[in-house]
């Protein structure tokens, strides 16, 4: 399965303002040229992270985007599955009645574990994870370039 380039963008979105967190709100600009993202695109992924309460928009002067959390409580699933829907590879692997061949289906077993070995990963990591990580790259990349 392939996720949409909206969850990829979505949770580079979103590690740019877990790196902001606790500082003020992080401008889309900021994001878009950070991230090389276009701002019209990042304004369309944003709208359903607000919807979900994972972000809230600031106006005015010190304005931008916060996240509601802390990043250490949102995780790479609660994103993607706002940005993507169900994550399910196919639907008999969360909904037998989906499928009338579920039952007999021998593949379904496959299905049902990629299901559930797929949602165990994505929320495995939280943002807090990734900004971590996006500081340790950083890091590395400043120490390479010396």
């Amino acid at each position: 399965m392939k996720l949409s380039t909206r969850s990829r963008y979505g949770v580079r979105l979103m590690t740019r303002l877990a790196l902001n967190h606790g500082k003020g709100a992080t401008l889309m600009r900021d994001i878009s040229r950070l991230e090389g993202i276009s701002e019209k695109y990042l304004g369309q992924i944003i709208i359903p992270l607000r919807g979900a309460g994972l972000v809230a928009g600031r106006r005015g002067a010190g304005g931008g985007y916060i996240l509601t959390r802390k990043p250490s409580e949102i995780t790479v699933r609660d994103i993607v599955e706002v940005l993507e829907g169900d994550i399910s590879p196919v639907p008999c692997s969360v909904d037998p009645d989906a499928c009338s061949r579920s039952g007999a289906c021998a593949a379904t077993v496959v299905w049902q574990r990629l299901a559930r070995d797929m949602s165990r990963v994505l929320a495995s990591y939280t943002l807090k994870d990734l900004a971590d990580e996006a500081r340790r790259k950083a890091a590395d990349s400043a120490e390479n370039a010396r």
